[in-house]
């Protein structure tokens, strides 16, 4: 029998995460504005959502958009999240930093992971894409399974997972089992099985959304309150069909 196969769901609002428990998730990374990328939530989402049960609830911990070179009060206030998130029942928490030549900031992410661990020794400890923005996959891989942490999310170093196939794969072999390669960015049902065969990763992460038209009646249309181009009338939220597909696509490399 095959290793299973892991998937996590990424999750943006409480309606992505009641979507991701219904369409039988065990596996959810918590975070709020997607659009941006993803930040660190609420601690009010965090408690929702350890609170419906979902067996393994990994919370982003991301303070501001742009790039990942953090400043010393930045750190400490990741530091103070990571925190409040195990305090509020998280299983693990997300996180990455980068020094300003494109090098894993171990400095930094040493200080992130002992915060988690002192907070609660077997919190699970996954590396965010900041690693997709490195100089060195291979340096960085190292680096990143040498600061003990469980699992390291990527897209190959490339706009989508489909597009980083080829560095997925390499990364895969290198791993060598020292670390779960959990591939991000484009993952559905349309495209996961091929993404698992082809690369040989451990786990796939994917936020499965489709629009939900808004229940309001009236609207402004003229005003937007998100990025250009964004329907506040049909927001993407998480699916439990397409969660529900992807359970049974994981659940099939089992055999």
């Amino acid at each position: 029998m095959k290793d299973k196969i892991q998937l996590e769901i990424c999750c943006g609002d409480l309606a992505s995460v009641i979507a991701a428990k219904d369409g039988g998730a065990q596996r959810i990374e918590l975070c709020s504005g997607l659009y941006e990328g993803g930040l660190t939530p609420s601690i009010g989402l965090i408690k929702a959502a350890v609170g419906l049960g979902i067996r393994q609830v990994n919370v982003l911990i991301r303070p501001r958009t742009g790039d990942f070179l953090y400043s010393d009060r930045e750190t400490e206030l990741m530091e103070t999240d990571i925190k409040a998130a195990v305090l509020a029942g998280a299983s693990g928490v997300v996180i990455g930093a980068l020094s300003p030549d494109g090098n894993i900031d171990k400095s930094v992410c040493e200080r992130l992971i002992a915060t988690a661990k002192d907070s609660k020794r077997d919190t699970y400890i996954t590396f965010h894409r900041a690693f997709d923005l490195s100089s060195d996959p291979f340096e960085s891989l190292e680096t990143i399974i040498g600061m003990g942490c469980d699992c390291l999310l990527t897209s190959g170093m490339a706009q989508s997972a489909v597009k980083g196939l080829p560095m997925l794969k390499q990364l895969a072999q290198r791993a060598a089992g020292r670390i779960s390669i959990m591939a991000g960015a484009g993952v559905n049902p349309a495209n996961a099985a091929d993404i698992i065969t082809a690369s040989g990763v451990t786990a796939i992460h994917s936020t499965a959304r489709k629009p939900f038209p808004s229940k309001m009646v009236f609207r402004r249309p003229s005003v937007s309150m998100g990025a250009p181009g964004m329907n506040e009338y049909a927001p993407l939220s998480t699916s439990p069909d397409a969660v529900a597909a992807l359970v049974k696509i994981t659940d099939s490399f089992m055999k």
